[in-house]
């Protein structure tokens, strides 16, 4: 015959399955559990302590004991990425990996390739499949998107979704956590013009909402020290291009700034650390030199920040991505109330930068 506590612990245990997915569930607190099952307060502990270690509930001091979300089966969370060799996109999978993973949760990693045919296609796939939630890399952020009423969908089978890094404006239901887009912008032109820089070329995705918020917050920036925004400094590029870049070192979408007269421009803001270690190379093959002739800034500090002989000033988050998003996903199965939220930034500053030379 079982121990009093464990035979308790079973029955809370079916309770708490029972709940899974209508949000978070309460235990009773311990004297309604002592008087309920007609246990002493050693039996309710002991079983409640066994539940905790299992993962099932955690404890909180005042409070109670709370559900952590875990069910009975598959307590498995998608992931869905555009590319999931892209520079960035290992540490942050990695990330979301050690998170769930600390609190009883697999992952499954799918990949869009950025392509909206290949999201549907997954998002068809996840509808008929059991899983408790969704961390999802919009694809084409900044186009329309077909594939809303497949999310609505997920969010109607009460699986929990979660953007990161990127959302869909239209689609109203979306939580996202993703970087300062807006910010960031902002601030790297205005660390340029408190440098003296009076002529900054940019270098954006146009396909992507991430590039269009950092253009946003840069060019407003020029706007608020009433410097005109020069269009013909602005280069745009596609995923396409990009592709084109990575697999075949195509830097044709470069060629504007290049072609430019020397001191037309006197810094450039890039898109990420990958574009502007390319502008680099580029531009040192064109014989300007960086950072006294040009200098280039960018976003993310990552490893590709370093690769250059000369290292990129860079902006770096203060909250890792994929940490912060599956701790939000966790909350949203959890049942706790989550807010979008935009991840700040700090300046690292490696020497690629400089005070113009007139």
């Amino acid at each position: 015959m079982p121990a009093k506590y464990t035979h308790l612990a079973s029955l809370l245990r079916n309770l708490i399955f029972q709940n899974t997915g209508n949000g978070v569930y309460k235990l009773p607190s311990e004297h309604t559990l002592c008087q309920q099952y007609h246990v002493s307060r050693q039996t309710v502990r002991a079983a409640l302590s066994l539940l905790a270690e299992e993962g099932l509930i955690e404890k909180r001091h005042g409070s109670g004991s709370f559900s952590t979300g875990l069910g009975a089966r598959q307590n498995t969370v998608a992931v869905m990425v555009n590319n999931a060799e892209e520079y960035t996109t290992p540490a942050f999978l990695s990330n979301i990996k050690s998170v769930l993973g600390a609190k009883g949760y697999s992952t499954k990693i799918y990949t869009t390739y950025s392509k909206i045919s290949a999201e549907r296609e997954i998002l068809e796939e996840l509808k008929d499949t059991s899983i408790r939630g969704l961390i999802a890399e919009g694809t084409k952020t900044a186009l329309p998107n077909p594939n809303l009423d497949l999310y609505e969908c997920l969010l109607a089978k009460g699986i929990a979704v979660l953007f990161a890094g990127g959302y869909y404006p239209a689609f109203s239901s979306s939580i996202c956590i993703k970087d300062d887009n807006y910010y960031g912008g902002y601030f790297l032109a205005q660390h340029l013009i408190q440098q003296g820089h009076t002529q900054i070329a940019g270098i954006f995705k146009i396909d992507d909402l991430q590039g269009i918020e950092r253009y946003s917050g840069f060019v407003t920036a020029l706007r608020d020290y009433n410097i005109p925004a020069a269009d013909d400094l602005t280069v745009w590029y596609t995923i396409p291009q990009l592709e084109a870049l990575q697999t075949r070192s195509d830097t044709g979408f470069f060629a504007p700034l290049l072609r430019r007269n020397r001191g037309m421009y006197t810094a450039v803001i890039c898109q990420n650390d990958e574009i502007a270690y390319w502008l680099i190379r580029e531009l040192r093959y064109a014989g300007i030199r960086v950072p006294e002739d040009v200098s280039v800034v960018s976003f993310d500090n990552s490893y590709m920040s370093d690769l250059n002989s000369v290292r990129i000033t860079t902006l770096s988050h203060d909250q890792e991505l994929g940490t912060a998003a599956a701790a939000a996903l966790l909350k949203i199965i959890q049942g706790e109330p989550v807010l979008s939220e935009d991840l700040s930034w700090k300046l690292i500053q490696k020497g690629s930068d400089a005070p113009p030379q007139f």
